[in-house]
């Protein structure tokens, strides 16, 4: 079992995008060039159907773009007695699922969590409806077998920023 938590937090390792850090002294024309850039990124966002809005930092006075996420609840489903090398291959096949979800750009992050209850991970969809995000999590290999069950929501955060 401990394997599965160690493939399971290497996909969550190699998943994450490192953004790089803004440099503190901004010139006029970057400035220019940045709100270029994000004003690109919102309307790019918007042609494809995602939810976005503007948050203002009221520290920094910077403009944030929130976008829409989907979060699936992976639970423990109803069909969970395969044997031993049924439940391995499914894992190997679940893994595949996934990293072929990170390379389409579809899956931002993803992680088992480290007790033993229903809730058994998450996956972080990054597409523009509930639809597409639920279509795809039910594609999952584990989903299919009935192992597990998918449980979709909408969440909202900060377009780019990484985690803490």
């Amino acid at each position: 079992m401990k394997w599965h938590i160690l493939m399971g937090a290497m996909v969550l390792l190699f998943s994450c995008k490192q953004e790089p850090k803004p440099e503190n002294t901004v010139t006029q024309e970057s400035q220019v060039e940045t709100e270029k850039t994000v004003k690109q990124l919102r309307e790019e966002l918007i042609s494809k159907g995602f939810q976005i809005f503007d948050y203002v930092d009221e520290a920094t006075k910077d403009t944030v773009i929130m976008q829409q996420y989907y979060i699936a609840f992976l639970k423990s489903g109803p069909n969970r007695s395969q044997s031993k090398e049924e439940a391995d291959s499914l894992q190997a096949l679940h893994l595949a699922h996934l990293g072929r979800m990170y390379e389409l750009g579809y899956a931002d992050i993803s992680g088992p969590f480290g007790d033993d209850g229903d809730i058994r991970g998450i996956t972080i969809y990054n597409t523009p409806t509930l639809e597409v995000a639920d279509s795809l999590a039910n594609m999952d290999p584990m989903v299919k077998a009935g192992r597990l069950v998918i449980e979709m929501h909408p969440w909202w955060a900060a377009k780019g920023f990484p985690l803490r």
